[in-house]
């Protein structure tokens, strides 16, 4: 074992070259971004574990192998969207001038951008902090820390994280599928609860399982390499084909993000099919400005598409979606409904969202319903709507409707 300066974690012999390339990288994004330190965590169970710091750390006490409760850092709330990528002003910010990190630490300005994993899900950040206050931490900056973000991405199976497959490798096949228009849907009954009759069905994007196992990373591997709205766009074209595939009495939902909403040809797609088609809305990015999205949703719910919001309860962006875009529908986050016969903590949290869409007079559809208890449940807590396996898992054509 060898160790790349001594602010970093030991790697393995023959490594130490690719461990010193990640190294540059955070001296260069860090110079450049004007700020004191750039450093790779990853994020483990609870907990995230700073991997590799820059060379030059300025006043911040921040080392190779400190660990956070994840739960407390900005790093988790960015990567779920709960927080913007830049703070330039810390210690002024409403959510993050509060946080017992910020005071620890002395951060005054911050900015990250996450690394994710094979499946997509963030597996740790490329991050940089400065005791002072930051104006420069615009757009720009942002673009600059996802770009370094993808070439660390390339080389941290040095240190550890799960991401076997190179950045530039994934981006080229997502340029090919989009060429190819390489991309098959799969669909999923949501039904009515008390009758089990199918009253939409959700198309769900699959693509070449040597990349792509998990749908997900491609999306991921897309937004990486700037091509992530027309990969959803393209997605989104493939659904559509699948209409004539579902019962005349169902829509068909479509899983769209917000970014890809604002590309006019999103609405050119929806539009035409009104009371046939909705849209669910993803969270694959925070939503900086809702005026120009509010705008365009408000334009489908009058032509008669459904605007859903997915995943309610995930997390702070889904359910400020549901207050700014009022949705027809809103979908459980899985994680709420799993035991939820069992727990009465998620009970209590499912009657909660019930009264609220109630007020919005929109449907409350739960998601990973996948047992007989698991429903009896979620009707007697006034849930109407459910998907899961216990109804029919993703398949090319649906059965028994």
């Amino acid at each position: 074992m060898n160790v790349v300066g001594d602010t970093h974690l030991p790697v393995e012999e023959g490594r130490i070259d690719e461990a010193a390339e990640v190294v540059r990288v955070l001296d260069r994004v860090r110079e450049h971004l004007g700020m004191d330190i750039a450093f790779l965590s990853a994020f483990t169970v609870g907990t995230q574990l700073v991997v590799a710091t820059s060379e030059r750390t300025g006043p911040m006490d921040v080392i190779a192998g400190d660990s956070r409760d994840l739960a407390d850092t900005y790093c988790l709330r960015v990567a779920h969207g709960e927080l913007p990528a830049a703070i330039p002003a810390a210690r002024r910010h409403p959510v993050t001038r509060d946080l017992p990190v910020t005071a620890d630490l002395g951060i005054g300005a911050y900015i990250g951008a996450p690394l994710r994993g094979p499946d997509g899900r963030p597996v740790g950040m490329l991050c940089c902090l400065n005791r002072g206050e930051n104006p420069m931490l615009d757009a720009d900056a942002v673009n600059v820390m996802k770009l370094a973000a993808a070439l660390v991405e390339d080389r941290v199976g040095v240190f550890g994280l799960p991401h076997p497959v190179a950045a530039v490798e994934r981006v080229q096949q997502i340029r090919r599928i989009i060429d190819r228009q390489d991309v098959r849907m799969a669909l999923q009954p949501i039904v009515r609860l008390g009758t089990r009759g199918v009253v939409a069905v959700e198309a769900l994007a699959r693509f070449d399982q040597q990349w792509f196992p998990n749908p997900s990373t491609a999306f991921a591997a897309a937004a990486s390499g700037g091509h992530g709205v027309d990969l959803e766009l393209l997605a989104a074209r493939a659904a559509l084909s699948r209409l004539d595939h579902i019962p005349e009495d169902a829509w068909l939902g479509i899983n769209l993000s917000a970014d890809a909403l604002l590309d006019p040809r999103a609405a050119e797609l929806l539009l035409p099919h009104g009371p046939r088609v909705g849209v669910e809305i993803t969270e694959h990015a925070p939503v900086a400005d809702y005026e120009p999205l509010v705008a365009v949703t408000d334009r489908l719910k009058h032509a008669g598409v459904h605007v859903v919001v997915d995943d309610a309860g995930a997390g702070f962006a889904s359910l400020k979606h549901v207050l700014r875009l009022r949705p027809t529908a809103i979908k459980l986050d899985i994680e709420l409904i799993r035991d939820i016969d069992t727990d009465p903590v998620r009970q209590a949290l499912v009657r909660s969202v019930e009264q609220f869409s109630g007020a919005l007079a929109a449907w409350l559809v739960a998601e990973g319903v996948e047992s007989e208890t698991e429903r009896q449940t979620l009707l007697d807590l006034g849930v109407t709507y459910g998907q899961g396996y216990l109804f029919g898992k993703p398949a090319w054509e649906l059965s028994g409707v």
